[in-house]
């Protein structure tokens, strides 16, 4: 990176630490109020910030796709609230069975994430501030969520350990891309895919209600794998087709 790439990126880092401190000093407090309310170890608070900074890192080298803006912005704020509630969930992995209270706390989590989902790319229009970095962050925290829903619904023994799939997919797709370059081409934006992704999301999270369960959770998960395999392979059939056409 030269100087003057350097120095440009300067004050777009200093905007996103900013922002960054913010949502950490907020993630560990909820953390902290959800541990000693619900009697949760300790390691609750440890493995949700290790989870939010995993991410964080991960997203940090691209942060320059955000340029030539020098302010983080609303939206990627949104979205970091979202990364946040995203490791609140992931700190509850190997963690003792959900209580029904806790299961209800977490079910207003998510709602709040997928209400936060739908603001930040209102905002990015509104104010101007679109970028690749802000699709991908998006785009990932979406991705990593689903991820981690799915080891919840597994572990709370609403459905078998296949759900993990629907947080996979798009990961093998990501490294199948490896071997088959032809599936890292440009897909043509699709409602489908959001749509897909939202009610996806929705079903795991009602499958870790109380009031939901085996077998009645187990088929809505299926179905909605079903549905997320369906949008996946209608993608790659049309990247194949489009391989085969400049072959």
């Amino acid at each position: 990176m030269t100087h003057a790439t350097e120095t440009s990126l300067r004050p777009l880092r200093v905007s996103a630490l900013l922002n960054i401190v913010a949502v950490l000093l907020l993630l560990t407090c909820i953390a902290l109020i959800i541990t000693q309310t619900f009697k949760m170890p300790m390691g609750y608070v440890a493995q949700s910030l290790t989870a939010f900074i995993g991410q964080l890192l991960i997203l940090a080298q691209f942060l320059p796709q955000h340029q030539p803006l020098t302010c983080f912005g609303a939206a990627n704020t949104v979205t970091l609230l979202r990364a946040g509630i995203t490791a609140l969930f992931a700190g509850l992995m190997g963690q003792p069975a959900l209580t029904p209270a806790l299961a209800w706390i977490m079910t207003a989590l998510a709602i709040a994430a997928l209400i936060l989902d739908g603001l930040d790319g209102w905002l990015a229009r509104r104010h101007g501030t679109q970028s690749l970095f802000g699709a991908r962050f998006d785009m990932e925290v979406d991705a990593f969520f689903i991820l981690i829903l799915t080891v919840l619904v597994w572990q709370s023994g609403k459905a078998g350990v296949w759900v993990i799939l629907s947080g996979a997919l798009r990961y093998g797709f990501v490294l199948l891309g490896y071997a088959l370059p032809w599936l890292n081409q440009p897909l043509p934006p699709r409602r489908r895919r959001q749509t897909v992704c939202v009610i996806q999301t929705v079903v795991l999270v009602l499958c870790l209600t109380p009031p939901l369960i085996p077998p009645k959770s187990t088929v809505l998960a299926a179905a909605a794998l079903g549905l997320l395999a369906l949008s996946f392979a209608v993608d790659i059939a049309w990247l194949w087709r489009q391989n085969r056409l400049s072959a």
